[in-house]
């Protein structure tokens, strides 16, 4: 029977229905695995479930020309944290689960615009600290959502759910940075840079992949063509937004 690791807690239900096809062992730590261990795996296992974290680099594979180890089944869509390249070198194929999540990160999106346009957190925060006073005309004002200009960058999978739910669910009229056109059942205007996005959008969508090309894509002289009133709302991998860029931004009031 094939030997599994799993690198995360999963369901008990998950764990379960593997277990009726390999031998299954759950690491039980919510941390990323450690160098060791993601050395130690590929000599132990005959494939390897890792998520967001577990960073396979180039110097995990160094000196494996035929481990155990034949795939790395990542769990989640974005992969930029397992060296593709020295994976096949050292003879593991790499997978990952594009459309599984695509629906509920398109709606965790919309509970960011919603939060931050709303002024959600801050209203939740008040209350909790028992400085809510009763209502008042003026009070948590905050943005309109219906009827806004949101501007979603990268309009693959998640992009474009991103836009139907904007659209049909709150008027948004939907412009779009993306290398290619995408034809996706509804208005949206494609753009032809990020500037011109930023200029034109109330809500700023990231939603591109991950990885080298898109590193500080979200960069200063992005954040000084958006609108001051502009929300930012990044479902993408962290370092797609030049966080220095980010700060300055914030604290110049740009």
């Amino acid at each position: 029977m094939k030997r599994i690791l799993i690198s995360r807690p999963m369901p008990d239900s998950v764990a379960t229905a593997a277990r009726k096809f390999f031998d299954v062992e759950v690491r039980q730590k919510q941390t990323p695995m450690s160098g060791a261990e993601m050395r130690a795996s590929l000599a132990l296992y005959d494939a390897i479930i890792p998520t967001l974290g577990d960073r396979y680099a180039a110097r995990t594979f160094k000196d494996f020309s035929n481990p155990r180890c034949k795939i790395l089944a990542n769990f989640g869509v974005g992969y930029n944290h397992i060296d593709i390249v020295a994976a096949q070198a050292a003879g593991i194929c790499v997978t990952n689960t594009p459309g599984a999540v695509t629906a509920a990160t398109a709606d965790i999106a919309l509970m960011l615009i919603l939060m931050s346009c709303r002024r959600a957190g801050e209203g939740e925060r008040m209350v909790r600290s028992n400085r809510w006073e009763g209502w008042n005309p003026t009070q948590m004002l905050g943005q309109h959502v219906t009827g806004k200009t949101v501007g979603i960058i990268g309009m693959g999978r998640i992009g474009a759910a991103i836009a139907r739910r904007c659209h049909f669910g709150f008027e948004m009229p939907v412009i779009y940075f993306n290398r290619s056109r995408k034809t996706i059942g509804m208005p949206a205007r494609q753009v032809g840079s990020l500037q011109e996005l930023a200029a034109h959008a109330d809500v700023v969508v990231v939603a591109a992949s991950g990885g080298a090309h898109s590193h500080h894509l979200i960069d200063a002289e992005v954040f000084e063509h958006m609108k001051p009133t502009a929300h930012l709302v990044n479902i993408s991998r962290g370092d797609v937004i030049d966080e220095a860029a980010l700060i300055a931004a914030l604290q110049s009031r740009q």
